[in-house]
């Protein structure tokens, strides 16, 4: 019986690991990392594939942010995710300053989902956001990953 909705993505493992990250990565607040810990201390996955995983997912979850801000307008994407209007704004004006490369930071909370919402709004060039959203993402992974692997150890 699963209890919760961590112990849903633990019980598929790397998929598991995928899908919590593709969710964490668009806008709806969840931890993969929690999910990634649990998997990695609890089971025998292995840590580069698990890293991967997570990775995919969480790059598809920043580009389905991506879409909704191609596709939106700051009106609709406030009304939508119930966002104020003046920090969405100040978050595009932001990020079209820095260019696709901040993608890289698209793993922060909170901001991340602002940052991949902007760059669709921004209409930047996609294949730099994949590019540099990959990036930010593996590099936290792994942190994550091993952090989680020290701590079994």
């Amino acid at each position: 019986m699963i209890d919760n909705l961590n112990d849903f993505f633990i019980q598929y493992g790397y998929w598991g690991m995928a899908m919590a990250s593709f969710l964490a990565g668009t806008f709806v607040p969840f931890s993969s990392e929690a999910v990634m810990c649990t998997l990695l201390v609890t089971t025998d996955m292995d840590p580069l594939t698990t890293i991967v995983s997570g990775t995919i997912g969480n790059v598809l979850g920043s580009l389905f942010n991506y879409y909704v801000g191609r596709i939106g307008n700051i009106e609709q994407i406030c009304k939508w995710m119930h966002v104020k209007e003046r920090r969405l704004i100040r978050t595009r004006d932001y990020v079209e300053k820095k260019g696709s490369w901040i993608a890289a930071f698209s793993f922060l909370p909170v901001f991340g989902s602002a940052i991949s919402i902007s760059l669709g709004l921004l209409r930047a060039n996609v294949w730099g956001v994949i590019f540099w959203s990959t990036v930010g993402k593996f590099i936290r992974y792994v942190f994550f990953a091993y952090s989680a692997i020290a701590m079994k150890n």
